[in-house]
C-alpha cells in the first residue's frame, strides 16, 4: 500500500488530545445529545477533584481514537500501484454512439463506460493529465488536458449519448494529435468495438487501449424505410420497410403503420437469427403527413425500434423537352403518368415553371436554373475537359444509384459519345475506360443529369433498361421528391432547408416536446439545423413555413449491437480489449464510509435505548 499524502499522519498528533480531555476534571454544563450516550456511565463514576484524574477504561475513548485513526488514513489517501506503465497523459475517448444505449450492461453500457472512465479519473496522480473526447455525432472536446480531477468529472457528467451512428475516426485522429509529441502517453477508449474501418491507422502506431463495454446482442432494427407511389395504384402509397434480426435467436414481434401518429395497421414477425424481413405496406393518403414503422417486442436497443418518413403527395411533374425531334424520348416520357409534357425546340428563358427541363441535342439560348437532364449537350460551367469518343464500351456502372435501378448497361451500343472526367459535385454512373458517359450531380440547388451520347445513336431506346431509367430520372429531377428526401435526415446529420424569403427567427420543436428558438441570418438562402442527435419527428416553424422533418437511425452496423473482442486496424493490426488494472486505486472513499458506518450505528443505538 502507499500514500498520496502521507504528510496527513501528523495529524496522528491529535490522539494525546483527545486522552488528555478524559483526564482533566469536569468543568462544563451537561447537555443531552446523541453522541453523550457513551459518556453517561463515565460521569456517573467520575468524582474525581484533582486537576488530573486516573485514566480508566471507557469504550467511548477507544471509539474516538478509532474514528480519528480512520479520518487520518483517509487524509493520507492510500493506495495500490498496479503494475502498468507510467502515462503522464491519457486521452479519454467516450463512444456516444446508439449503440451505446443497450441495456445489456445496466443501466446502459454508456453509463457503464462513463462509470469505469471516472474510476481512471480518481486513479491519476502526480502531474499526470488528462484530456477528455466525446465521440458521438461529432467530436466534441469536453475536457482539455488538465489534472484537476474535480474538472474532469465535471466533463464526463456532462457528456450525453445519442442515436447516431459511431464516428470514430475523427475522435481517433483528434487523439492522435495530441499524443504525437508526448512522451507516455496512452489512449484510452472506451466503447462496445462496433466501429466501421479502422484501416487508415493500420501503421500510425496509436497507444490505444481499447476498454470494452457490453455483453449480449439480443436485437431486432429496422434498417430501411422508404415511401413511394402505389405503381399499380397511385391512389395509394408503398411504405417499403426493412426489419433485421442482429441476435442468435429467432425472433417474433410485430410491425406496426401509423400515419400522423394513428395506428394503421400491423403485421406479425418471425425472423431467423442474422436474416432481414422486407415489409410493404399499402396505405391510403389523403393530407401530408407522416408515416412510422414500429416494432412492439422488447430488446436492448430502443433506438432503431422505430423510424419515420414525411409522405408529400404525388403532384404532376410538369417538364418541358427541349427537341429537334426524339419521338422515342418523347413517348418514354409521357408513359409516366404523372408527367405533364411540353415539347419545344428551344429555350428562351431560365425554364421558370416547370419542375425540370429535358435538353436533348440542343444548345439553349438560356441555360436552365432549375433541374436539368442534358443529353448531347454540353455547359462549359459544369464541364472541363470533354473529350469525343468513337464506340465507346460501358465498363462500368453504379447499380446502388437511384438512377439506376433496375437498369442494366448489358450488351450497350454506342456510335459515338462525349465524356469527361467527374467534377467534384457529380458523380460518375456509367462509364467507358477513358471517361464518364453519364454525370449526376448537384451543383448548388440545381440538380443536374448529363448524358455524353446522342440517344439515338445508341441501342438504348429499344432496351427495357430505357423507360425504365426515364421513370427513375423524373423521381430524381422532380423537385417534390427532392424536398421529400431532405426531409429525412440520419441522426447526426444536418437538416438543410432552402429558403425563399427573408427570415428573422424560427422554433424547432424536438421529439421530447422541448422547443428551441432559432436566429436566422437575413441574408441566408439556406437554414441549417444540426441538433439532431436524438431520433424521432422535428417540427419547424420558420417564417411563413410549418412542416416536419424526421430524423432516423437506419444502420445495419449499428443496430448489431454484438460487443467486439478487437478493434481491426486494417488487415494485420488488432488491438485486444484491455484487461489492464487502474493506478492508485484509492481508498479513502472506503474508509471514510467506514467512520460513517460507525457513527450511524451510535445514532441507532441510542434511539434503541432511548425511544
Amino acid at each position: 500500500m502507499n500514500f498520496l499524502a502521507p504528510a496527513a499522519f501528523a495529524f496522528a498528533a491529535s490522539i494525546p488530545v483527545v486522552i488528555l480531555f478524559y483526564l482533566l476534571k469536569r468543568k462544563r454544563v451537561v447537555r443531552l445529545v446523541p453522541s453523550t450516550l457513551l459518556w453517561q456511565k463515565f460521569l456517573a463514576e467520575t468524582q474525581a477533584s484533582a486537576p488530573f484524574q486516573r485514566l480508566r477504561k471507557n469504550w467511548l475513548l477507544f471509539l474516538q481514537i478509532f474514528l480519528l485513526l480512520l479520518a487520518v488514513l483517509a487524509l493520507s489517501r492510500p493506495y495500490f500501484a498496479a503494475r502498468m506503465k507510467p502515462a503522464h497523459l491519457r486521452v479519454v475517448i467516450l463512444d456516444a454512439s446508439a449503440s451505446m444505449e443497450a441495456t445489456d450492461v445496466k443501466p446502459s453500457r454508456f453509463e457503464a463506460a462513463r462509470a469505469e472512465a471516472l474510476k481512471w479519473v480518481d486513479a491519476l496522480s502526480g502531474n499526470d493529465q488528462m484530456v477528455v473526447l466525446l465521440a458521438g455525432a461529432n467530436t466534441v472536446v469536453k475536457q482539455s488536458a488538465t489534472s484537476e480531477k474535480a474538472a474532469l468529472r465535471r466533463a464526463l457528467q456532462s457528456c450525453v449519448c445519442s442515436d447516431a451512428p459511431t464516428r470514430l475516426v475523427p475522435a481517433l485522429r483528434m487523439a492522435q494529435s495530441l499524443v504525437r509529441d508526448q512522451r507516455n502517453a496512452e489512449i484510452h477508449l472506451f466503447s462496445d468495438g462496433a466501429v466501421p474501418d479502422l484501416s487508415q491507422f493500420e501503421n500510425a502506431g496509436l497507444p490505444l487501449i481499447f476498454h470494452q463495454v457490453g455483453t449480449g446482442a439480443d436485437n431486432l432494427g429496422v434498417t430501411a424505410l422508404d415511401v413511394r407511389s402505389n405503381p399499380e395504384d397511385r391512389n395509394q402509397r408503398a411504405i417499403y420497410a426493412s426489419v433485421e434480426n442482429f441476435s442468435t435467436n429467432r425472433q417474433q414481434t410485430e410491425l406496426e403503420l401509423l400515419f400522423n401518429g394513428q395506428f394503421q395497421q400491423t403485421r406479425a414477425l418471425t425472423i431467423d437469427p442474422g436474416q432481414t424481413s422486407p415489409q410493404v405496406f399499402l396505405a391510403s393518403q389523403s393530407s401530408d403527413g407522416v408515416f412510422t414503422v414500429r416494432l412492439t417486442g422488447k430488446d436492448e436497443l430502443a433506438a432503431d425500434d422505430q423510424a419515420s418518413v414525411v409522405s408529400l403527395l404525388p403532384k404532376p411533374v410538369n417538364v418541358l423537352l427541349v427537341t429537334r425531334g426524339n419521338r422515342l424520348l418523347e413517348r418514354a416520357l409521357r408513359a409516366d403518368s404523372s408527367v405533364r409534357l411540353s415539347v419545344a425546340t428551344d429555350l428562351t428563358d431560365s425554364g421558370a415553371g416547370f419542375d425540370f427541363v429535358v435538353l436533348d441535342g440542343v444548345t439553349p439560348t438560356v441555360w436552365p436554373k432549375g433541374n436539368v437532364m442534358a443529353v448531347h449537350v454540353v455547359n462549359t460551367n459544369w464541364l472541363q475537359d470533354v473529350i469525343h469518343l468513337d464506340a465507346p464500351p460501358v465498363v462500368d456502372w453504379k447499380v446502388t444509384h437511384p438512377l439506376l435501378r433496375y437498369v442494366s448497361f448489358d450488351n450497350f451500343e454506342i456510335a459515338r459519345s462525349l465524356a469527361a472526367k467527374p467534377p467534384s459535385w457529380a458523380l460518375s454512373i456509367a462509364e467507358a475506360p477513358q471517361a464518364s458517359l453519364i454525370l449526376a450531380g448537384d451543383l448548388g440547388r440545381q440538380r443536374i443529369l448529363w448524358i455524353g451520347f446522342d440517344l439515338l445513336e445508341s441501342n438504348w431506346p429499344l432496351r427495357r433498361s430505357f423507360p425504365i431509367f426515364i421513370v427513375n430520372a423524373v423521381d430524381w429531377l422532380n423537385p417534390a421528391n427532392t424536398t421529400g428526401n431532405e426531409l429525412l435526415v440520419k441522426a447526426g446529420e444536418p437538416f438543410r432547408f432552402a429558403l425563399t424569403e427573408p427570415v428573422t427567427s424560427g422554433t424547432v420543436t424536438l421529439p421530447s416536446g422541448q422547443t428551441e428558438s432559432i436566429t436566422v441570418d437575413t441574408n441566408s438562402s439556406e437554414f441549417i439545423f444540426g441538433d439532431t442527435q436524438k431520433q424521432g419527428i422535428y417540427r419547424l416553424r420558420l417564417g411563413t413555413n410549418e412542416l416536419s422533418f424526421c430524423v432516423d437511425l437506419l444502420n445495419a452496423a449499428e443496430s448489431n449491437i454484438k460487443p467486439r473482442t478487437k478493434l481491426h486496424l486494417g488487415r494485420y493490426t488488432a488491438v485486444p480489449a484491455a484487461a489492464v488494472q487502474r493506478a492508485n486505486m484509492e481508498l479513502w472513499r472506503s474508509i471514510a464510509g467506514g467512520g460513517l458506518v460507525v457513527l450511524l450505528i451510535e445514532w441507532w443505538f441510542y434511539h434503541r435505548r432511548t425511544v
